[in-house]
């Protein structure tokens, strides 16, 4: 094969490539940033292991949720579960990756809208409102592709420049070693960092629009090896490079141990990028915020519709006018985030981690359906047992975070909500589990039809 074939494979490979490079793209958003940010500047070194390990088991999980899609051979998650497991099913997995996916698209509405505002002096809300009519007319025309390539450079411009600081900030290698012995810091601010950076890599929104995105992308079982490479570069690669970049040039120049997680700023965030553009870094750390922002808003936003028009059997693009009515609705509604009150800095990673608590039920039906007559291939021993370990340090940590609300359950609501919605998705998750020991679904390797 010459150079120039070489090129052209590696080009046409590239140009193939793209559904995990979407979900990356929202792991790598305003939330991720954020927690990454937070932990760094709050606890210094002492989360690089829950960085490092965010990277492997969002890789991980992004695989499972790709070979469900792919073996199955059904439109979507959500008509899969509905097919193998029931209806009940169905509805709860809606349920919860559609509160997930909603409260993060009001929190990151609020940061589109209060960074433009601080960018241009408009009134938040009036941004709200103008942003959230662009992104229904956008969305719902099938044009946002222009808007999504502008907002993913600025998010690539900040990443180059966190990467490089890597070469100026000094970094503290024994602490950073330290840093990947496994140990959450104690308080409500250790769990709660803990579970922003892990949701923000192992997501219920990013496992349950993968089956979505790989269909219009129009992957079959044959492009099983290219969607491994696209998982592998994207969410091992790229979103690892981005989450290590900004959480070590952070922790070296930004660590206060005064400084909590509900304190912490978008302006004196951006003191981290101070060390390679000195004065211009608090209006390059707000450009970049915002583009990720943009970026992650217009992706966020075609998850609700995508579950709801499945489980309705509804086409899952915009050539069915009621899927790109609910399109527009969710963009529309989006507004409101830019009328809530505080910082926005906190609430990016509250909601991951409110996230993060509804993941583990979506990674047990995830590994359910792939050890059922769901799928025709009985799935890799290797896999199974990362799948056990990706739902059980999601578990964990989100369990960590829930156990610190319990401390504020009844004094306040947000709180309070976290706790019911954790247990209701505990029961929901353990009954899942008791279904499938009892033989509610058939043994792996058993097709069904013609698949």
């Amino acid at each position: 094969m010459t150079d120039s074939q070489g090129a052209g494979s590696l080009s046409a490979t590239l140009e193939r490539m793209g559904p995990t490079w979407l979900a990356g793209a929202i792991a790598a958003g305003p939330a991720t940033m954020a927690s990454l940010i937070t932990g760094g500047a709050t606890f210094g070194y002492a989360l690089l292991w829950i960085v490092v390990l965010s990277a492997v088991l969002g890789a991980l999980a992004q695989y499972l949720a790709t070979r469900l899609g792919l073996l199955s051979g059904t439109t979507g998650i959500v008509s899969t579960v509905e097919e193998h497991l029931g209806e009940t099913w169905a509805w709860i997995l809606v349920v919860d990756a559609v509160l997930a996916a909603g409260l993060a698209q009001l929190v990151i509405m609020k940061t589109v809208a209060d960074v433009s505002a601080a960018v241009t002096g408009v009134d938040a809300r009036v941004w709200g409102v103008a942003w959230a009519v662009a992104l229904a007319a956008g969305l719902a025309g099938g044009g946002y592709r222009v808007a999504e390539l502008g907002a993913k450079l600025l998010v690539s411009a900040v990443v180059l420049a966190f990467f490089a600081s890597l070469f100026v900030v000094p970094i503290d290698a024994g602490a950073a070693v330290s840093g990947l012995v496994p140990h959450v810091p104690a308080g409500i601010d250790g769990a709660l960092v803990a579970a922003g950076i892990l949701g923000g890599a192992v997501h219920i929104t990013l496992v349950t629009m993968q089956s979505y995105t790989m269909r219009a992308r129009g992957w079959t079982r044959s492009d099983y090896g290219l969607a491994k490479l696209d998982v592998g570069v994207s969410m091992l690669g790229a979103f690892g490079i981005y989450s290590l970049a900004i959480f070590l040039v952070t922790a070296s120049v930004l660590h206060d141990p005064s400084i909590s997680a509900g304190e912490l700023t978008a302006t004196a965030a951006a003191q981290a990028l101070g060390p390679l553009v000195g004065p211009a870094a608090q209006w390059l750390f707000l450009l970049g915020l915002w583009g990720a922002a943009v970026s992650t808003l217009g992706g966020n936003t075609v998850v609700p519709p995508y579950l709801v028009a499945d489980k309705f059997g509804w086409e899952t693009d915009v050539s069915d006018s009621r899927y790109r009515a609910l399109l527009a609705f969710v963009a529309l509604l989006s507004a409101g985030g830019a009328f809530l009150g505080g910082a926005f800095f906190p609430l990016l990673v509250l909601v991951l981690a409110f996230g993060l608590v509804g993941t583990p039920f979506a990674i047990a039906v995830v590994l359910v359906l792939l050890n059922s007559e769901t799928v025709s291939e009985p799935t890799p021993t290797l896999a199974n047992v990362g799948g056990v370990v990706l739902f059980g340090v999601a578990s964990v940590t989100a369990g960590s975070f829930v156990r610190e609300q319990l401390q504020s359950v009844g004094s306040d609501p947000a709180a309070t909500f976290v706790v019911a919605f954790a247990l209701a998705m505990t029961l929901a998750t353990v009954g899942l589990v008791v279904k499938y020991l009892l033989g509610g679904t058939a043994t792996a390797g058993a097709p069904t039809g013609d698949r």
